[in-house]
């Protein structure tokens, strides 16, 4: 468990490093937006975070994953952020809290119960569909869906998405102690004003 546990920490730590700065430099961002302001009253509006909540929460029901709900920021998921010094600690849960306005989040409620393995295959095709619904939705899918194994019977899922400014990342850990998935999703213009300090918390 131990093992399976300190794999997806540093899977999360990466979310952002990996998801982020890959689709719009700030320079770009602040074009599109004066662009928007300029163009007519019949220009799409804004693909925002509540947009981005509307959109996973429709997907996340239509696949019946129950349990959880879809957030603004880090939710539940901020406390498992692996971090021993609590200095850094601090710093990133202050940087956590700035985030949450570019930040989405869904992780179900009883991830950390064991689950029978017939549980855990249920989970992934839902998974799987919640993945298919966001697709009709217009979201693009980023590195291919891969499911890698981290130690005795454990395998870990991984799928990105990306769809106006926001790219998406979900995973499924499979382990005897418990059942994982997370689906968080972060705007890349944000990720792009962190400083160098700023982003060596969220990598670590």
């Amino acid at each position: 468990m131990i093992n399976a546990a300190r794999a997806v920490a540093v899977a999360v730590g990466t979310i952002l490093a990996t998801g982020c700065g890959t689709d719009l430099a700030p320079a770009d961002h602040a074009a599109a937006t004066a662009h928007t302001h300029a163009s007519s009253s019949s220009a799409p509006v804004s693909f925002g975070q509540k947009a981005v909540r509307r959109e996973l929460q429709a997907a996340v029901t239509a696949a019946g994953l129950t349990g959880g709900k879809v957030e603004a920021g880090f939710g539940r998921h901020q406390e498992s952020h692996s971090l021993v010094d609590t200095g850094k600690k601090g710093k990133a849960a202050a940087l956590g809290t700035r985030l949450t306005p570019c930040v989405v989040t869904w992780v179900p409620t009883d991830q950390y119960r064991p689950l029978r393995a017939a549980d855990s295959a249920d989970r992934q095709r839902q998974l799987e569909a919640m993945l298919s619904g966001l697709t009709a939705r217009g979201w693009k899918e980023g590195t291919p869906r891969q499911t890698v194994p981290v130690g005795g019977s454990s395998t870990y899922f991984m799928a990105s998405y990306k769809k106006k400014g926001w790219f998406l990342h979900a995973r499924h850990l499979t382990a005897p102690s418990l059942d994982q998935v997370t689906v968080m999703v972060t705007e890349t213009v944000c990720f792009n004003r962190l400083t160098d300090e700023e982003r060596a918390l969220i990598e670590h």
